[in-house]
């Protein structure tokens, strides 16, 4: 019998290269039919359908606005308050979508991934490709107010400097999304109290977070423990962007992209070393 050569072979210790983008490039078709399965299947049954994501923030920032802006009286750097406030959740949207999502791949996608390999990579890539499709909707929706507020004549001067570097912001929000997502789906395998635990620690990191009241209120050692929160740096840099107020500086900026990807580095590699047994504790 003739001997057959392999030209590959896929167990435990060939996978073991948790870096190994190639791959995740070669199966880009399979990240485009995972983001039409989610997409789809997201507001399928539905009777608004992808309405919800114009509804969504719209209400939050409504809320925000009463309860912050006008019962708490919050400054706001001078801006509407309904600017101020849709700028954060917009942003802060997309950075929880991808974490909450990315938390539980393993748990979700148990099926698939007991009974096929494939890059484990291209998940989180679509999940995090899916919600920025519902960020550009609510993001054209914040672009309308921001020119209706800016008819209207009150304060808005954006940055063009730091316009042009706002679609590295959004490359950075998914980036640290999908690193802490990555991190906890690694150890939810074991501990599923994690799920409990993140969805908390969701909440806290949000109002740790810069989004229902300006950086520039905060004492300035209050503001140097904040600067050390990723999500800090880019929310000042976006409304600083599009509204021209915000807490800039360039060692903040350093620190949250240094820190970004510091944390979706160990990530991958927790999550790397998860997939290889993961079916026998799921």
């Amino acid at each position: 019998m003739k001997n057959e050569e392999w030209t590959q072979e896929i167990n435990a210790e060939a996978n073991n290269r948790w870096l190994n983008f190639r791959e995740v490039y070669l199966a880009k078709n399979l990240i485009y039919l995972f983001v039409r399965r989610d997409f789809v299947t997201l507001y399928k049954q539905t009777i608004l359908g992808p309405i919800w994501f114009l509804i969504q923030p719209l209400m939050t920032t409504l809320v925000f606005t009463i309860i912050f802006g006008k019962i708490a009286n919050i400054p706001t750097d001078g801006i509407p308050p309904f600017l101020f406030y849709m700028s954060g959740i917009i942003v802060w949207t997309y950075f929880s979508g991808c974490l909450e999502k990315n938390s539980n791949i393993f748990i979700d996608n148990q099926p698939i991934l007991s009974k096929v390999y494939f890059p484990r990579l291209t998940i989180p890539i679509s999940t995090s490709i899916t919600n920025l499709i519902s960020f550009a909707i609510q993001f054209m929706i914040f672009c309308g107010f921001l020119s209706y507020y800016s008819f209207q004549g009150d304060s808005i001067q954006p940055s063009w400097w730091a316009l042009l570097i706002t679609p590295f912001l959004i490359i950075q929000v998914a980036i640290l999304g999908m690193g802490v997502g990555l991190m906890v789906s690694a150890f939810t395998v074991k501990y599923r109290d994690l799920i409990f635990v993140m969805n908390f620690g969701v909440q806290l990191w949000m109002y740790a977070t810069p989004i229902v009241y300006p950086l520039s209120q905060a004492s300035p050692k209050i503001q140097l423990i904040l600067s050390l929160n990723p999500m800090t740096s880019v929310i000042e840099v976006f409304r600083f962007g599009f509204m021209g107020v915000g807490t800039v500086s360039l060692g903040n900026i350093v620190i949250s992209v240094i820190s970004t990807f510091a944390i979706f580095l160990i990530g991958l590699r927790q999550f790397s070393k998860a997939e290889r047994n993961f079916i026998d504790t799921v």
